[in-house]
């Protein structure tokens, strides 16, 4: 049972955030930095780590093991945090990810650092949902609009700084600080929640439902294990991805079974009978799904086909980045002000759609700039949704579903991004591999069948008209991707169209010729939010 909170409201007569509130969102947006911004620095260090500890072989377990082991913390986190109380859950898994990255950085070979990752991964699943969750206890949903766009700025600088900051810790101080560097960033934060945080105790007899976490976590690894390896380490029809899909399938029929007979289920099922939620469920896969294979395809299309830079990869996604924050910041603020939000997922949709088909268009004598249009209209879309589809879930459940429904949101995105970049990269690889064999027969065949994605070194080495085959190659590739995400983003759209637009909990603004507008729901919500002290 949960302690009866002696809480303040969340905001000053003046309507200004209490300083110890701002210090709790700085805490909660430098965890969520640590969990975005990881893969992203580790990615440049690579090359480094293999020339250093060896085990090329190996080399895809290190970032395998951090998704996996994140994919499938995530629900387990956001229940545990419903059931024993958020802040503990959340300082706990801060606690897990800096073991996990102190290990990693002292690794002395391939096999430790594969391990190490994996228990940094655990603890990466509970940042995204501890702050996701806490700022839905802190802030009443119709406020909550306000800060998605620095939400939405952590996420951007995150993909935009990471290469850049993984590249420069690397050169200079070596790779393992490129996992040292959590260290301080996730004391900051840990001192920060210890010491201004305080939300309700919560103490619950209910055991943990043991039996529905196991088979959930077969369940997601061998999903993202299908997704991973397919049509890279093993054919798509190979006995191994054969049984890892039947696995897959029998766990996750399992779960939902058992979730329906345990006393203290890891997934209840009852928040999937809001339609708002199972749609912003959609939504959110949907949107994993292109928003990743975007940022996976542009870089590479502009450094093959437009001669760009590597070592400024992050700077090339600036167009939709920043697109997508404005957007949604925008959004957030006028959220806020109007309590209505249904109009953002069906432009999001729109945008999104179109933004993928004018990718699809493009061709080895597209123009930076044009492609830097196209960019900023996915982004227009994405930020139109990014944030929109976790608060609409969170107003969909109730106050004691909060965590759960944070964890299932984020652990659809992430499912949505691994089938993105497994689906969109295996009809890439197929296209460029088809269009390399007819533009440059034998050669052609030959330079892509290990790897339809060259570095810039390889593509160096190339003849001349290897080299024009392979942009040829590459574009054609980056046309089949985008169109099937434009096919994908039209789900998202038709999601949206049936969104009930059901009233945001918590005050709007109040109006001048009525004093009491804004009363009522806004003054209950404020009042169960808890204040830091």
């Amino acid at each position: 049972m949960a302690d009866t909170p002696t809480a303040k409201a969340v905001e000053t007569a003046d309507g200004k955030q209490p300083k110890s509130v701002r210090v709790v969102l700085l805490a909660l947006m430098i965890a969520m930095m640590l969990a975005m911004l990881d893969n992203m620095i580790i990615g440049t260090a690579m090359p480094t780590i293999v020339g250093e500890l060896g085990g090329l072989e190996h080399l895809s377990w290190v970032v395998t093991a951090y998704t996996l082991a994140t994919a499938a913390a995530t629900p387990l986190w956001g229940k545990i945090g419903d059931m024993y109380g958020r802040k503990g859950s959340f300082m706990t898994s801060i606690v897990i990810f800096l073991i996990g990255s102190a290990l990693s950085g002292m690794a002395q070979n391939m096999g430790q650092l594969i391990g190490f990752r994996a228990v940094q991964g655990l603890g990466a699943g509970g940042l995204m949902v501890g702050v996701m969750a806490i700022i839905g206890d802190l802030i009443p949903p119709r406020e909550r609009g306000k800060y998605q766009g620095m939400m939405a700025g952590v996420m951007a600088l995150a993909m935009i700084g990471g290469p850049l900051v993984g590249g420069t810790i690397t050169d200079h101080w070596g790779w393992r600080w490129a996992f040292y560097i959590n260290l301080p960033l996730g004391a900051v934060a840990l001192v920060a929640i210890s010491a201004v945080l305080h939300l309700p105790k919560k103490r619950s007899d209910a055991r943990i439902d043991y039996l529905g976490a196991a088979l959930l976590t077969i369940g997601i690894t061998a999903i993202v294990l299908v997704t991973t390896w397919g049509g890279t380490e093993y054919a798509w029809t190979s006995a191994r991805i054969m049984e890892l899909t039947g696995i897959g399938l029998a766990a996750l029929v399992g779960f939902v079974f058992w979730q329906t007979k345990a006393a203290e289920p890891v997934v209840p099922l009852h928040i999937f009978r809001s339609r708002n939620f199972t749609l912003m469920s959609v939504i959110g896969f949907i949107t994993g799904f292109v928003m990743f294979g975007a940022t996976l395809f542009l870089p590479l299309y502009q450094q093959a086909v437009q001669g760009a830079s590597a070592t400024n990869s992050g700077l090339l996604l600036l167009p939709m980045l920043g697109a997508m924050l404005v957007t949604s910041m925008v959004a957030g603020r006028i959220t806020t002000n109007t309590g209505r939000y249904k109009v953002f997922p069906i432009v999001g949709g729109a945008l999104m759609t179109l933004g993928l088909f004018l990718l699809s268009l493009m061709d080895t004598d597209t123009s930076r700039f044009t492609s830097g249009v196209y960019m900023a209209v996915v982004g227009l879309g994405m930020g139109c949704l990014m944030q929109i589809t976790m608060l609409v879930a969170q107003n969909s459940v109730e106050m004691k579903d909060m965590g759960v429904a944070s964890s299932s949101t984020t652990l659809f995105r992430t499912l949505g991004s691994s089938f993105g970049v497994a689906i969109m990269g295996a009809l890439f690889n197929h296209r460029v591999q088809n269009v390399m064999a007819e533009k440059a027969g034998a050669l052609g065949a030959k330079v892509t069948e290990q790897s339809a994605q060259l570095d810039a070194a390889s593509l160096a080495k190339l003849p001349e008209a290897a080299r024009e085959a392979y942009q040829h190659a590459v574009s054609s590739g980056t046309h089949g991707a985008f169109l099937l995400g434009a096919a994908v983003a039209v789900l998202a759209l038709v999601a949206a169209v049936f969104v009930k637009e059901v009233p945001l909990k918590g005050a709007g603004p109040k109006t001048d010729g009525d004093p009491a507008a804004g009363a009522g729901d806004g003054a209950a919500a404020k009042t169960q939010a808890v204040e830091a002290v």
